[in-house]
């Protein structure tokens, strides 16, 4: 069975930094695309940070320049790396994996992590 762990959430002062991980763990084959989304409260569901498996990267416009998205192909391990976090950062955040298992070609998610940027 495919697990996604997500670590690295937390509070911290605005313009603080904060890592996020999440390690895949089951029987993969193969692990394409990894992304992060986050949700925070009376918003939509939003993707943060994409990477494929080449390591090109994009983000979305609000975190450009703050945010950093990174691969370990051997670790099965996709980090955000955030830096001058800001209040309006605050959010669960939640990484998705695109892969090849038994169940064939499909998105797995982990189950989320709470960032809070707050004095």
């Amino acid at each position: 069975q495919v697990q996604l762990v997500e670590s690295g959430g937390g509070l911290v002062q605005p313009g603080g930094s904060l890592r996020l991980s999440c390690a895949a763990s089951g029987n993969i084959f193969n692990i394409y695309d990894m992304a992060w989304y986050r949700q925070a409260p009376r918003k939509q569901h939003e993707l943060v940070a994409w990477i494929n498996r080449g390591g090109s990267t994009t983000y979305v416009e609000s975190v450009k320049g703050r945010f950093t998205i990174s691969r370990d192909n051997a670790q099965k391990t996709v980090y955000l790396q955030m830096d001058s976090l800001k209040p309006e950062d605050t959010a669960v955040y939640y990484c998705k994996m695109s892969m090849t298992t038994n169940d064939g070609l499909r998105d797995y998610w982990g189950q989320g992590t709470q960032v809070t940027v707050s004095s």
